[in-house]
């Protein structure tokens, strides 16, 4: 979500309200738009409509037809990732656009509310992570999937449109203007690690590799194949993807890892299966505990500020707050140093 910052007062995408679509419509705007005949069932969804469609043969697909306020540009970047990953890098599972009867890869809608933006996509079948069991095994190969779709990513050269994701680390001291809304129980951690990344921009800010990454590696967005629940087959939700430091995309998915007992196996294994894929830095690896703890700071912050906000939709915006809060008390004095200790071949990969 795009916002200029977060006591901003305007609409935005994640807010906006909309007529929803009836199936019916969305059926005859996949017939007339893609030449496709079939039926449609809806999916819940935050900031746009989803719909499983299955066409006359039974394959099927998602469509998406994005809220009003969704910023154009922002579905084009994107595509514009997806077409490259497509070209640059097939072999990870990514959802592929459908273009539309006249090849472009989205169709605009006119509508009651406004233009809004239809895509469809192939569908990928799997069990999302955060329904199977975790294991290391598991944790490894999430790890060097991750490292693997940010090879792919490495030279896509689309840019994001302007103004501040509210979920990019780089943006965290943003987050002070809502600091107050974190319960009191809370609040001293949090507020401790925005001063622990204000300590650490410098550092931050001279990372040399950057680069557009996912941005939201996370349990609900990876599939796993439901026979072995080890093995991505999947990976979804492009929606909150930045140009920022490589070792940020890191920092997000590690801080999924951290909310169980054995969190530091499961580090460790994490971590194991990125560097067999791709090395770290010296830079990066030092910045490493700040930046995740950083992650799990703003998943706080931000799911209590944005509860208050709209108590309406409380429990899908505090789906992962739990798991942050335990996980950032397993890594509360996590150092580099620590990191090192437990994946011993960090520094040499």
């Amino acid at each position: 979500m795009t916002e200029p910052s977060p006591t901003a007062k305007k609409a935005d995408s994640m807010s906006a309200t909309w007529s929803a679509t009836s199936l019916a419509d969305a059926e005859a705007a996949v017939k007339q738009v893609y030449g496709m005949g079939g039926t449609i069932r809806r999916f819940s969804s935050e900031r746009d409509e989803t719909f499983l469609f299955t066409r006359s043969d039974e394959t099927d697909f998602i469509l998406k037809i994005a809220n009003p306020a969704e910023d154009p540009a922002a579905l084009e970047f994107q595509d514009g990732a997806l077409l490259h990953l497509e070209a640059a890098a097939p072999a990870v599972p990514v959802p592929r656009l459908i273009l539309t009867k006249s090849g472009e890869p989205s169709h605009t809608l006119s509508t009651a509310d406004g233009p809004r933006i239809m895509r469809l996509l192939t569908f990928l079948r799997g069990e999302l992570q955060y329904r199977t069991p975790a294991s290391e095994a598991q944790s490894r190969n999430v790890g060097r999937a991750l490292a693997e779709l940010g090879l792919g990513l490495e030279n896509y050269d689309g840019r994001p449109p302007a103004g501040k994701l509210m979920w990019d680390i780089s943006h965290t001291l943003d987050l002070t203007a809502v600091l107050d809304h974190v319960a009191p129980v809370r609040r001293a951690q949090a507020k401790a690690v925005l001063a622990e990344f204000e300590r650490a921009l410098p550092a931050i800010t001279n990372l040399k590799r950057r680069q557009i990454i996912h941005n939201d590696f996370n349990p609900h967005n990876v599939l796993l194949d439901p026979a072995a629940p080890t093995a991505v087959v999947g990976i979804i939700d492009f929606g909150d993807m930045v140009h920022a430091p490589l070792i940020n995309d890191l920092a997000v998915a590690l801080s999924y890892h951290l909310a169980t007992e054995n969190w530091a196996a499961r580090t460790s294994s994490f971590l194991e299966g990125f560097l067999s894929a791709r090395a770290l830095d010296p830079a990066e690896i030092e910045l490493l505990p700040v930046l995740t703890r950083s992650r799990l700071a703003m998943s706080l912050i931000i799911a209590e500020w944005r509860s208050a906000r709209f108590p309406e939709n409380r429990d899908y915006i505090l789906r992962n707050h739990a798991t942050a809060w335990r996980g950032l008390q397993n890594i509360s004095d996590l150092t580099p140093a620590g990191l090192k200790r437990l994946v011993p071949n960090l520094s040499e990969a």
